[in-house]
């Protein structure tokens, strides 16, 4: 490793380890998920070629074109192939395909097939116009990253969630004039368990708005809009995890979002969806949203609101670790990596502080150009919203200290209610006037050797290394049934989704994950 200085005393050699045996995990699951594909997969190719709306049931097309091919027992040979075919047999356009089989006048399985070399050809150019619109999407991004300017990091992220993406509008573009860099629109609950994405406008969601195109473009006109008024960039989030995670990951791409959580292994953890299914889904999404330009955000804060946060520490490591090398794999730059942690330490506990600063210093250490995402106090909020105040500005101390990439801000009332637009005000504030004052602490104070917060940090990476002996003898599916994860334990066959995965057959053809990769291996 290049001039690797630790001001944590750790030894260059354990981290060389300890990659190496993430990369060891992360080459298993990718080599296995390679051989499969599924129903959502197949759907982002029909997505990306252009296939749009609903049917007059309300079912999305691109479900109406798979479900036909799974029920003619045609899948194994992917949607591309035969949409290609349709396409070169009566010269519709993959729109109008998709609208003949929903009216029943198109069986995609009874056309006479052409030359697969010729299908491809068809494909590659279907393909190539989508990656045409991504690009141009990127070179938006970039355009105006360069004449608005891009704020300093941490950037400070903060939540929108209405239900209305018309009243996220108003708010996001209020929090944008606080001084917030990043907006997350919150999802419904419970659409990761949706096998389909929800089409148009969300006015009345449970919790948040449906991740769909329309709100995608919606928010990003809206984002737009404000961060030229306030002379910055303002990046834009949502959720491509749950059963359509690579879907969304498109729509994304096409709609230029800037970050998109996305980590299969929440959804196996914490929504019970199958892990077959989700980390073939997961492969194809992270290889868009590496094309794309697009940051992923992984989900290892979540396993400290289960497990203990100085007991478990180590948990969030060894995640972190195989997050980045299963990121590696699908082509996404460490740039584009916002690896997840959380200040979730019990606040009775005695230097609790010392303590995560350790980890978080043990995150940004092991992970240098990664924009490390770094998640507020939720555990232990409680009604009191003055000592929650405190302990948000804590976190944010520790945010500043360690160089972390992406700040989501902790609001003082979180435990009573959804925080009203003056809760996010203080908590902008607060996190602003901290970072200003101590921008550069980091660069100024410097670790006691074998001091508490040395001996934590070592401590940490030797249990995250063990875990990840263990885990590589195994294999993640292993490991995962046997609950190494927020003590939460699930079976290799169980979970949702997994009647929509199958093994790839002789010509199957995927133009996407060849033509995103060669551009990264270029």
């Amino acid at each position: 490793m290049e001039h690797f200085e630790s001001k944590l005393g750790i030894d260059p050699k354990k981290v060389e380890k300890a990659r190496q045996l993430a990369r060891d995990i992360a080459l298993d699951v990718t080599n296995f998920v390679q051989k499969y594909s599924t129903v959502s997969v197949e759907r982002t190719i029909c997505r990306f070629f252009g296939i749009d709306g609903i049917n007059d049931e309300g079912v999305p097309l691109p479900n109406v074109v798979v479900d036909h091919l799974k029920e003619k027992g045609a899948l194994e040979n992917g949607a591309a192939l035969y949409i290609g075919n349709a396409v070169l047999e009566t010269g519709m356009t993959p729109q109008e395909i998709a609208e003949a089989v929903a009216s029943d006048k198109l069986d995609l399985t009874k056309l006479p097939m052409h030359s697969v070399d010729d299908i491809k050809g068809v494909v590659d150019e279907l393909a190539d116009k989508a990656i045409g619109i991504i690009d141009e999407k990127k070179a938006e991004r970039q355009r105006m990253l360069e004449e608005l300017g891009d704020p300093p990091q941490p950037y400070i992220y903060v939540i929108v969630a209405t239900g209305n993406i018309y009243e996220d509008v108003v708010q996001a573009q209020a929090a944008v004039r606080q001084g917030a860099d990043i907006i997350a629109v919150i999802r419904s609950t419970a659409q990761s368990l949706l096998d389909y994405v929800p089409y148009g406008a969300t006015t009345e969601g449970f919790g948040g708005t449906y991740a769909t195109q329309e709100n995608f473009r919606i928010m990003r006109k809206a984002l737009d809009e404000v961060a030229k008024e306030v002379r910055r960039y303002v990046r834009q989030t949502n959720y491509s995890s749950g059963l359509c995670m690579p879907e969304i990951a498109a729509l994304g791409a096409l709609e230029r979002l800037d970050v998109m959580l996305n980590d299969a292994l929440y959804g196996i953890l914490f929504r019970d969806i199958n892990m077959i299914r989700t980390m073939v889904d997961q492969y194809f999404s992270r290889i868009i949203l590496g094309y794309a330009g697009i940051i992923i955000n992984t989900g290892e804060d979540n396993y400290l609101t289960t497990a203990d946060a100085y007991e478990q520490g180590y948990t969030v490591i060894s995640s972190q670790l195989i997050n980045e090398q299963l990121a590696l794999l699908a082509g996404i730059p460490e740039e584009q990596m916002g690896l997840g942690h959380a200040f979730e330490m019990d606040p009775s506990l005695e230097n609790g502080f010392l303590y995560e600063l350790a980890q978080a210093q043990l995150s940004r250490e092991l992970f240098p150009k990664a924009p490390l995402k770094y998640m507020p106090p939720t555990r232990f909020m409680t009604g009191n919203i003055f000592r929650g105040l405190v302990q948000d500005a804590m976190f944010n101390v520790v945010g500043i200290w360690t160089k972390q990439g992406i700040q989501l801000l902790g609001m003082m009332t979180e435990a009573i209610h959804t925080p009203f637009l003056s809760d996010r005000y203080v908590a902008i504030d607060t996190a602003k006037y901290i970072f200003n004052n101590m921008r550069n602490i980091g660069d100024e104070v410097i670790f006691k050797p074998g001091g508490i917060i040395q001996r934590r940090a070592q401590q940490v990476l030797d249990q995250a290394i063990e875990l990840l002996e263990k885990m590589r003898e195994d294999g993640l599916f292993k490991s995962l049934e046997k609950g190494v994860f927020a003590n939460t334990k699930r079976p290799i066959n169980g979970g949702k989704g997994l009647d929509g995965v199958f093994e790839k057959g002789k010509h199957y053809y995927n133009p996407f994950i060849e033509k995103m990769l060669k551009d990264k291996k270029d």
